[in-house]
């Protein structure tokens, strides 16, 4: 979209009146606290003690606020146009407006609950936001070796569980489906300490095994995600400050060139002043 915004400050039309209007500040500013206060009515909506007492209000206020945001995706449309629908943010909020719009009752009314899904509106205002959610999209290609490496991990240790604690532990590690999901929970640091424990009561070697898997799958694993979305962070910031030191680049190339016309068309005009002053003078002295 910014073709349409650099174009819109070169002109006067409707049109760009409105896309500098949508790409300024201060409307950028009401967009987020309009989803902010509508994360707080939400919010309120789940009590039924406020419900019981303002649920009216609550709900004449929800129906504004989704005219307001309708309003606002009018006005983005209008201004980008085309734009807009090859936007993939501009797509994520028309879809989360549209399914807002759903009826009460009927088949649709289920995806009334889906509601909530506007306050995820902030992640394409807020351009912080909106870096980290790109970031996290565009490394998911170098996660597919992560995620292989921890099923192989996982594989493994459950089948070892399985065959070292299956018969004492069968509520946990029983058969290969119990050991994985056994095994995920404590990756995510559930119940650690009991489920070890209970091993080790049967076999008193059991932290050789559980311990090496906690460093492996928690500590080494999960951290590799981490990089893998940092380095794309990074790499994302790095190509936006590439792209805008172009831009930059371009505007002061297209200046100068701009001056060297001037200075050329200034030129021009001077030599044809200097040749009218020449004719002037020969018709004088003839």
């Amino acid at each position: 979209m910014q073709e349409v915004l650099i174009a819109a400050d070169a002109a006067d039309t409707p049109r760009a009146r409105v896309a500098r209007l949508v790409a300024s500040a201060p409307f950028q500013r009401t967009v987020i606290g309009l989803i902010l206060f509508n994360a707080l009515t939400l919010g309120l909506e789940t009590s039924d003690a406020v419900m019981e007492e303002w649920g009216g209000l609550l709900h004449a206020v929800d129906r504004a606020l989704l005219v307001l945001f309708s309003v606002e995706l009018a006005l983005r449309a209008y201004a980008f146009r085309a734009r807009f629908l090859r936007d993939p943010w501009g797509i994520f909020d028309l879809v989360v407006v549209a399914v807002s719009w759903a009826p009460d009752s009927g088949p649709l009314a289920v995806l009334r609950a889906l509601r909530v899904l506007r306050v995820l509106r902030l992640a394409s205002v807020v351009p912080s936001l909106r870096t980290v959610v790109e970031a996290m999209l565009a490394a998911l290609p170098g996660m597919g070796s992560i995620v292989l490496l921890m099923l192989l991990i996982f594989y493994v240790f459950a089948v070892m569980a399985v065959k070292l604690f299956g018969g004492a532990m069968e509520e946990q590690f029983g058969d290969l489906g119990t050991a994985l999901f056994t095994l995920f929970q404590l990756m995510a640091m559930d119940d650690f300490g009991n489920v070890v424990r209970q091993a080790m009561g049967h076999h008193p070697w059991a932290w050789l095994f559980f311990i090496p898997f906690s460093i492996i799958a928690t500590f080494v694993v999960l951290n590799l995600f981490i990089g893998v979305i940092v380095e794309s962070i990074q790499t994302l910031r790095e190509q936006r400050e590439s792209a805008d030191a172009r831009a930059a680049q371009v505007a002061t190339d297209a200046a100068r060139s701009e001056a060297h016309l001037d200075a050329q068309a200034l030129l021009a005009e001077i030599r044809a002043l200097r040749a009218e002053v020449a004719a002037l003078r020969q018709e004088r002295a003839g």
